[in-house]
């Protein structure tokens, strides 16, 4: 008697491309720099209102998650260690040489 063949099956997922594989994450670094250019273009807008910290999070990040907060947070503080914002306690206004730049006439895109 010949041994019994047994069929195996297949395997149990399809091949092929799964959604979030064709969808690429965002590089923490350009998640930071659009939250520093939102953060740029809110306080540019709204110039001369002097705008606070709780502010610019209440704009930015509605939803009041640890992580938005922290990303406005940590816009602010870059931008102000470059020169492009200045900080007075909770206060956050434009430098000087922001409000120089905004005020050239650019293409913007």
């Amino acid at each position: 008697m010949a041994p019994a063949t047994v069929e195996r099956p297949g395997a149990w997922h399809r091949k092929g491309v799964f959604p979030m594989q064709e969808q690429a994450s965002p590089l923490p670094e350009d998640a930071d720099a659009q939250t520093e250019a939102a953060v740029m273009l809110l306080i540019l807008t709204e110039h001369p209102i002097n705008l606070t910290v709780g502010d610019i999070e209440r704009e930015l990040a509605p939803q009041g998650e640890f992580a938005e907060r922290d990303a406005v947070a940590r816009a602010i503080r870059e931008l102000a260690g470059v020169g492009l914002l200045n900080r007075h306690g909770e206060l956050v206004l434009p430098s000087r040489a922001a409000l120089y730049f905004d005020g050239l006439d650019v293409d913007k895109p």
